[in-house]
């Protein structure tokens, strides 16, 4: 079993800029990702170390500021958690849709309003 978190995003608008200031904060270089329709950005992974991956995005439709930080919790099928969602009281913000060869997400709301993530890999 995993950890319940596996991945974070950051919510941008000027991804310049944000590029720019988590690389001097951090002094680390951020890694472009490839993903249909969403410009991604990581902070570099190791793969064998503790801790969740994440990255920058910016994404039509999701505003940066406020509650613009993502936590993806991980599944074998993202549309199995995101079919349990209104039922226990949340909505669905996005179905589950392909992020191309990083899998799917589904993107839902809680009770409290607050936005989080399912990432499967089918």
């Amino acid at each position: 079993m995993n950890n319940p978190v596996g991945w974070f995003e950051i919510y941008v608008q000027d991804m310049p800029r944000a590029r720019a200031f988590y690389e001097a904060v951090l002094a680390r270089k951020l890694e472009r990702l490839e993903s249909p329709g969403i410009e991604m950005w990581a902070f570099t992974m190791e793969p064998d170390q503790p801790g969740a991956g994440g990255s920058l995005v910016r994404m039509e439709g999701v505003p940066s500021g406020g509650n613009s930080t993502l936590v993806y919790f991980i599944s074998e099928d993202c549309a199995v958690e995101a079919a349990r969602v209104v039922a226990a009281g949340g909505k669905i913000f996005k179905e589950k849709f392909s992020i191309g060869e990083y899998g799917f997400i589904a993107l839902a709301f809680d009770t409290d309003g607050n936005m989080f993530g399912l990432h499967s890999m089918k």
